[in-house]
């Protein structure tokens, strides 16, 4: 009887650490790219009039959900990333669709 009841408790134990995982917000963070140039740094492709935008760049790290400041004029504009593809060579040069979030 107590080795159901030990397996029973592990099982509970395993559970709500999987549960507090997979509950826990994830780390996202911010890529500042206002100080490179469009074109020449980077290559970024507005859609849905700058709602959205297909991002080629370099940086190493930057995953789903992360953010990246564009500089649009006298403004800078927040996205996040919702897709993001890592070319094989070179290995740290990505393309991105990215959504706005704000103007800043």
């Amino acid at each position: 009887m107590s080795s159901t009841r030990s397996s029973i408790n592990l099982s509970i134990i395993f559970l709500s650490l999987v549960n507090w995982i997979l509950s826990k917000p994830k780390q996202r963070k911010t890529y500042d790219y206002t100080e490179f140039v469009c074109g020449r740094d980077y290559v970024f492709e507005p859609v849905d009039n700058m709602t959205k935008g297909y991002m080629t760049g370099y940086g190493k790290g930057i995953k789903c959900g992360d953010y990246i400041m564009l500089r649009n004029g006298s403004d800078s504009n927040l996205y996040q990333v919702e897709e993001i593809d890592y070319y094989s060579e070179p290995s740290d040069m990505w393309m991105a669709l990215l959504v706005l979030v704000t103007i800043i």
